[in-house]
Parts: C-alpha cells; sequence; structure tokens
C-alpha cells in the first residue's frame, strides 16, 4: 500500500465522540441537582454532643435534598440515553 493509499483510508474514517453536546448539558445539569442535593443534607450537627439540635428533622434535610439526588441521577440516566440526532 503506497503512502497516498494510506492517507486516503485514513481520511475516510470519521471519528465522533460518543455523546453530543446536549448530552453533556444534561449531564452537567444532574450532577448539579446530585451536588445541590448532597449540600442541602450535609450540616445540622451540634458543637455539644449533649445538646438535641431538632434541625436535623426539617423539611429540607429530610424530603428536599433526598429529591434532589434522586431527580439527579434520574436526569443522568436520561442524558446517557439521549439520542442527540434523533429529530
Amino acid at each position: 500500500m503506497s503512502k497516498q493509499e494510506r492517507k486516503t483510508a485514513e481520511n475516510k474514517i470519521k471519528r465522533e465522540f460518543i455523546f453530543q453536546r446536549k448530552n453533556y448539558i444534561f449531564m452537567f445539569i444532574g450532577i448539579a441537582c446530585i451536588a445541590l442535593g448532597y449540600i442541602l443534607m450535609s450540616g445540622g450537627g451540634s458543637d455539644d454532643p449533649n445538646v438535641f439540635n431538632p434541625e436535623i428533622y426539617s423539611f429540607v434535610r429530610i424530603r428536599l435534598a433526598p429529591t434532589l439526588v434522586l431527580a439527579g441521577l434520574g436526569i443522568e440516566i436520561y442524558a446517557i440515553l439521549l439520542n442527540p440526532h434523533k429529530k
């Protein structure tokens, strides 16, 4: 095989990424939702172990934060399965 034939054969192979820009946008949104959920879950500790802090049972830590984490995981699954070439 000559050099000219080898160059034309290499030019014919078109390399593509598995995911497109739309997939990555949804992935970053999902990661942001997961991170926000974990941030909302953090904290609530007490400096003194003998003092009970009822803030640990707030709506944000018990309901909202886990819901955000699960929603973020759902967005991640959607981003992986999304076909950007489909019209």
